[in-house]
């Protein structure tokens, strides 16, 4: 069987504005290849509620699975939540367990903060939703069919996704190898590298320009170079491609350095 496969929707005006730097990108990437669901597609799309109802609907058809970040806290403009009851045709509704977990932590907190009508929005959910419960925080993500809406903060989102992921239904997982060359240039390689990529179509096989600046016979290995990475669910056929590109730098008069440099 295939394996599943993923979208990212990252939602927000200050993703877009420039305002905010996405830090949730390479960190769900490198888990879902882990749990064999690769990320197949990415997208940052504004608090636009026709937007958001939209694009869910049209992604949450394409694949497997769906993850959302940002847009779930207490103000006005978090609004993913409501949006993606509309995107299911459900009512957005106080989530009653969800309310009570809440207020019983405001509750306990010195001094107590009141669970007021901007908390409670965070404890409003689609109907049939199933809450993310984690570590960081009483008011949860929530998973809605194959959509999994999570907060956009990185440190609880990650744990929104630690509390998820055994849940998900994954398959073999991706794995990579990189070699990296200094004083190679893509330019030099193309036409060998493409015909390794023919030898096995089933791969990622891909060319990633690099600079590293530093004094001469430092251990960061500086100028410019290329990191060549092999990434599929075959390890047998990764580790093959990595031997072939191996050898195609080594007759280049190349030194391969294996995996990261420095």
């Amino acid at each position: 069987m295939p394996n599943p496969i993923a979208c990212l929707l990252i939602i927000g005006n200050e993703v877009l504005s420039g305002r905010t730097r996405d830090a949730n990108l390479q960190f769900l990437a490198t888990r879902l290849g882990e749990l064999g669901i690769p990320l197949r597609e990415v997208r940052v799309i504004p608090d636009v509620p026709e937007t958001i109802i939209a694009t869910v609907n049209e992604v949450r058809a394409k694949h497997d699975h769906v993850f959302t970040t940002g847009g779930i806290g207490p103000t006005h403009d978090d609004i993913t939540s409501e949006c993606i009851a509309a995107a299911f045709g459900v009512p957005w509704a106080v989530h009653e367990e969800t309310r009570a977990i809440m207020a019983a932590d405001y509750a306990r907190r010195d001094p107590p903060v009141e669970m007021n009508a901007a908390r409670l929005r965070m404890a409003t959910l689609p109907l049939g939703a199933v809450p993310i419960r984690c570590a960081m925080t009483s008011a949860p993500g929530f998973s809605m069919g194959n959509v999994h809406v999570m907060a956009g903060v990185p440190r609880i989102m990650q744990s929104m996704f630690d509390a998820l992921a055994p849940s998900l239904t994954g398959g073999v997982p991706v794995v990579s190898r990189a070699v990296h060359a200094i004083g190679v240039f893509e330019g030099n390689i193309a036409e060998p590298l493409e015909a390794i990529q023919k030898r096995y179509p089933d791969l990622d096989v891909g060319s990633y320009p690099f600079y590293r600046p530093g004094p001469a016979g430092s251990t960061g290995f500086p100028g410019g170079g290329v990191a060549l990475v092999s990434k599929g669910v075959s390890l047998a056929d990764v580790e093959a491609a990595t031997a072939a590109i191996t050898e195609m730098l080594v007759k280049m008069g190349a030194t391969p350095i294996q995996g990261e440099p420095g």
